[in-house]
């Protein structure tokens, strides 16, 4: 069986790196909402965690490693152990109506935008009070 050679992975192995992983994200605006979706496939919907503090929103995931003992290993590359990503979000959201679903291994979460940042129209109003310069002309 052909195997690729990953130094960056090999190097993690060796150094024990146990540390929290990334998950990749794709973040969008749809309209008045931002949409982030995060693969996290194969992780447990009870170990997903989202957890907003104050302008920080954290994504936490936990997927355990399969329980074959016993076993020699050919390829293990699905990597066991905690994920996480955390954004900031900016003053433009409104933090109360957030919403996260879980489906087919990815996470998506819902960021409204607050009111008081969609673009709205301002009324033109015209009235007898303004009144233009007079310029004399002299002859």
């Amino acid at each position: 069986m052909a195997m690729m050679f990953d130094p960056f992975r090999e190097l993690d192995r060796v150094v024990g790196n146990q540390g929290p992983r990334r998950m990749p994200i794709d973040l969008f605006r749809d309209g008045d909402h931002y949409v982030l979706s995060a693969d996290l496939p194969g992780i447990d919907p009870g170990s997903v965690d989202v957890d907003l503090d104050g302008q920080l929103l954290t994504i936490r995931a936990e997927r355990t490693a399969g329980t074959h003992e016993g076993v020699k290993w050919l390829a293990r590359e699905r990597n066991a152990g905690s994920f996480l990503r955390q954004l900031t979000l900016g003053n433009g959201v409104d933090r109360d109506n957030i919403t996260a679903t879980y489906d087919a291994g990815v996470l998506t979460v819902t960021i409204p935008v607050a009111e008081k940042a969609k673009p709205r129209k301002i009324e033109i109003t015209s009235g007898s009070t303004i009144t233009a310069p007079r310029v004399q002309v002299q002859s």
